[in-house]
């Protein structure tokens, strides 16, 4: 459902009782979408550990990088042309 800024004004108790119930509400400006309105939910507690594993890679010689590469990220002299 999209309202906008002045019928959300006006209605704004009933779009959130809806939204608390499931229904997303986007909120518009002119008829632009500005922002969502969705139910609250609460944290469910700490996320599990591992859960990107086997999925990220670093390369052996991560720790290998050139000075000269090193310095160009710092602003250092080798950065500078």
């Amino acid at each position: 459902m999209i309202v906008n800024m002045h019928e959300a004004k006006t209605h704004l108790s009933r779009l959130v009782a809806r939204a608390a119930a499931g229904e997303e509400i986007i909120l518009a400006k002119a008829g632009i979408p500005m922002a969502r309105l969705v139910p609250y939910r609460t944290d469910d507690g700490p996320r599990p550990l591992g859960i990107l594993g086997g999925t990220v890679w670093i390369a052996d010689d991560f720790d290998d990088t050139p000075v000269e590469v090193l310095e160009a990220f710092e602003g250092g002299e080798a950065g500078r042309s």
